[in-house]
């Protein structure tokens, strides 16, 4: 499983990055930077599954140090022409030493990654106590997903679609029960509430009002029907090191 996502990612990072400076894409990782910079702000930040560096590039401009790993050669090749420091790496083998950073946070990737568990327990292991999480997951009970379940591939090149790679979704509830002890669990974040289709945030004056929409719905429960659930979580201090 590990070396057929290594090369649907391989291929994706082929196109990865030509339709993502404008409408949907562009709105999605805003969206994502926006919850994840107060937390990245004059911090050391790991984002786990960087991609060619979209995020990872804004962390960087906010960070005291932002450092990315990617299962995918090919994404990480666009990441450094970025000027980034990236590694390769599994999510469930982190090439870093215990409590080593302030925020560890992950986006569009964790439904991907099939040994879900063994992949937070690393990235808890390289949080510092007190530090902070942010996990994002694909929602069954929402637009997107529901589309997602029913819907034929999508292509993605040539030789690729979308059903190629392992993809899981996960309720609110299943995450919470997954997220170990040494963490507790603090908030969530939807997004993508009420766009069924991608597409329509491409549209000149469609677009510009659902994000408008989208922006303003992620501030009120229904958030919680988000083809995107972005879970806070901080990682617990030990008595110990309280005294």
């Amino acid at each position: 499983m590990r070396n057929e996502t290594q090369a649907y990612y391989d291929e994706f990072s082929k196109v990865y990055d030509t339709p993502r400076d404008r409408g949907y894409h562009r709105y999605l990782d805003e969206a994502e930077f926006a919850l994840a910079r107060p937390y990245a702000a004059h911090q050391k930040v790991l984002e786990v599954g960087c991609g060619t560096g979209r995020i990872l590039e804004r962390l960087a401009g906010v960070a005291d140090q932002a450092v990315g790993v990617d299962l995918s050669p090919g994404m990480l090749e666009k990441a450094r022409q970025r000027g980034l420091e990236v590694h390769q790496a599994d999510a469930t083998e982190l090439p870093f030493d215990d409590e080593q950073f302030d925020l560890v946070c992950s986006f569009k990737v964790l439904p991907h990654v099939e040994h879900l568990d063994a992949a937070l327990l690393e990235m808890i292991r390289v949080t510092r106590p007190g530090g902070w999480l942010l996990l994002e997951f694909y929602n069954p009970y929402s637009l997107r997903g529901i589309i997602k379940k029913i819907k034929p591939p999508t292509a993605i090149t040539d030789r690729a679609d979308d059903h190629q790679v392992y993809t899981r979704l996960d309720s609110l509830e299943a995450i919470r029960r997954r997220l170990p002890p040494s963490v507790s669990f603090q908030a969530v974040h939807g997004l993508r509430t009420l766009t069924p289709f991608a597409t329509l945030m491409n549209l000149p004056l469609v677009g510009k009002g659902l994000q408008q929409a989208e922006r303003l719905v992620t501030q009120t429960p229904l958030s919680r029907l988000g083809g995107f659930l972005v879970v806070s979580a901080r990682k617990r201090v030990c008595p110990q090191a309280l005294s």
